[in-house]
């Protein structure tokens, strides 16, 4: 009988197990939102802090390095009280922050101001 392998040759079942393992978990924030233009970031507004190139649409949010520390790290989708859809940890806040996220929302400054500050509850799978 032959097994079905991951790209990595793990067996589909093993990953399988393991999402299903994976934690829920949840955390209250500080949400605030942010754009890529100069006037809020740096020279490069459209470069995230791990390399990545940001475009308007994508559903990317930064965390404050204290929720790295908690298990947000690159990469992880978390959903957002409040927003639709999952969003992606592509980014990190300025190191003065804490127990905070900053949404991505492109050029749309008014939008971002409409948001504002706000508390939210966030959930994401370990």
């Amino acid at each position: 009988m032959r097994e079905t392998y991951t790209r990595v040759g793990v067996p589909v079942a093993v990953v399988l197990l393991l999402a299903a393992c994976a934690r829920q978990q949840s955390l209250n924030v500080t949400a605030s939102a942010y754009n890529s233009t100069r006037a809020q970031t740096d020279a490069q507004p459209a470069l995230a802090a791990w390399g990545d190139r940001l475009e308007p649409g994508m559903k990317v949010i930064a965390v404050s390095p204290d929720l790295l520390a908690a298990g947000l790290d690159y990469g992880t989708e978390v959903r957002i009280e409040g927003l639709e859809g999952t969003w992606t940890v592509l980014d990190r806040t300025a190191s003065r922050h804490r127990n905070r996220i900053d949404i991505y929302m492109g050029k749309d400054v008014a939008a971002a101001r409409e948001w504002g500050i706000r508390e939210v509850t966030i959930e994401w799978r370990e």
